[in-house]
């Protein structure tokens, strides 16, 4: 009887909740994943940023710095978007008890409001918009919204990008640049200094390497 009512009616409440459960830690799964690249090519570009610094060549390490604001950014949006889609399994956790007083899902605006910010990130977007699609089919929410904020952080960025360079230099330097409150202010005279082109292959892998994680 219960085969039958499935391919009549679909997979009861519990079993729609169990589904949408599973794939909220698979997509938890995939952020761990992808802050642990992150975490290590962020590592790795700061140690060029310093090198860089120390060499002299500190328009090379503006740039890189930049990269590495952009990484600690996506790297708190991710942290943020697991917290979320904890959120939503928890929400989710409620409606199982709920089905066993009504019988029923109930609609969730919290679980709307969560879902409605999780596809804004393009790593777990389309997972996202299925589940979401499901779960208006199964009464919980309405249609999603279908416009995205963007952001423009460009002018941020810049700003954040100079203190990461000008910190690295107070670093490297015993504060002597530091001070000066620029990183622009010309660096002590460089100890076995790199080439022009090998700096910029040593930026660029490690700018390109940063870039490919926080394209997704």
């Amino acid at each position: 009887m219960q085969t039958i009512n499935r391919f009549l009616y679909g997979p009861t409440p519990e079993e729609r909740v169990r589904a949408w459960q599973g794939k909220l830690r698979s997509e938890s799964r995939q952020l761990d994943r992808e802050m642990r690249q992150l975490e290590a090519a962020t590592a790795k570009a700061r140690t060029t940023v310093k090198q860089l610094a120390v060499k002299g060549d500190v328009k090379s390490a503006r740039i890189l710095a930049k990269e590495v604001v952009r990484s600690n950014k996506q790297k708190d949006r991710l942290s943020v978007s697991k917290a979320r889609l904890g959120s939503i399994g928890t929400q989710l956790q409620q409606q199982l008890a709920m089905v066993k007083v009504t019988g029923s899902l109930q609609k969730s605006t919290e679980i709307m409001k969560l879902s409605n910010s999780l596809v804004k990130l393009p790593q777990i977007s389309q997972a996202m918009r299925e589940m979401s699609m499901e779960m208006t089919k199964a009464g919980i929410m309405e249609e999603m919204l279908g416009d995205t904020l963007q952001m423009d952080e460009d002018e941020e960025l810049e700003e954040e990008a100079d203190a990461e360079v000008d910190k690295v230099l107070f670093d490297l330097t015993n504060g002597k640049l530091g001070l000066a409150g620029s990183a622009g202010t010309d660096l002590p005279a460089p100890q076995d200094q790199l080439e022009d082109d090998e700096a910029e292959r040593v930026m660029e892998e490690a700018r390109k390497q940063l870039n490919g994680l926080l394209s997704g």
